[in-house]
């Protein structure tokens, strides 16, 4: 027999502030090295080894062995859910630098959520992909009054989106390949820097997975912010009426 879930287990691996920065790191989707990770969290790479053993002893990352190094993920879909609604509940930082304004304002234009598009950029993508009828089902507006079960920063759950037969259209004009798997086709998240709906699901993924390919968007080294490029910005305002502003 089991009692209640242990929520203390988890907080206390969370809680700590140089894990949380390793979590946040993961977060954009990505396998990053321990070396990466302890220079992101300002620790040495021996504190960052017995950091990473907890966050995996717990379940929160998963680890490849990769020759003599060793790579690290978040453990899932599931994780990084719920990373994203705690950010949504966490206070933001102070920011008391240069560099910590920047970042703040890339993440809010663009950033991965897992493995699919956010912020500015995210919710752009769907919202145009709505106006022009290439998905159906919803309006990529985040209404509180009226969610029964959507939440900010976590997955959508109250609408049903689909891909019409236009979209299928345009989804091959720009190259977007859908992966394979159990996954849903089409859901969506509650976006925690815009509370707009972006794309996940397959389809989030392969979006995401296309703008990479093409050069459309670029990776930064560690965090979660991407970098539209001008390849991206002709794509973007061509193919979708989008313009982000800086």
């Amino acid at each position: 027999m089991t009692g209640d879930a242990d929520l203390s287990a988890v907080a206390e691996l969370i809680a700590d502030r140089a894990r949380s920065k390793i979590l946040l790191a993961l977060a954009s989707g990505r396998e990053l090295s321990a070396s990466v990770l302890a220079d992101e969290a300002g620790i040495s790479r021996s504190t960052a080894s017995a950091h990473l053993r907890k966050l995996a002893d717990g379940g929160l990352i998963a680890a490849r062995n990769d020759g003599r190094n060793r790579h690290f993920r978040i453990a899932g879909p599931e994780v990084a859910g719920v990373l994203e609604r705690l950010m949504e509940l966490a206070p933001p930082e102070p920011i008391t630098s240069l560099r910590g304004s920047t970042r703040a304002a890339q993440l809010r234009r663009a950033r991965t959520c897992y493995d699919h598009l956010a912020g500015r950029l995210g919710v752009g993508i769907m919202h145009s992909m709505l106006q022009r009828g290439y998905l159906a089902g919803g309006d990529g507006l985040f209404a509180p009054e009226q969610a029964v079960d959507d939440h900010p920063a976590g997955h959508g759950r109250d609408l049903d989106y689909r891909v019409t037969d236009a979209g299928d259209a345009f989804l091959e004009q720009i190259g977007v390949r859908v992966p394979d798997s159990r996954r849903p086709l089409v859901r969506y998240c509650i976006d925690w820097t815009e509370t707009r709906h972006h794309l996940a699901g397959r389809l989030g993924r392969g979006i995401r997975d296309r703008f990479l390919e093409a050069g459309w968007v670029k990776r930064s080294a560690t965090h979660r912010a991407l970098k539209v490029t001008p390849a991206g910005e002709t794509i973007l305002e061509r193919e979708f009426g989008l313009v982000l502003q800086p």
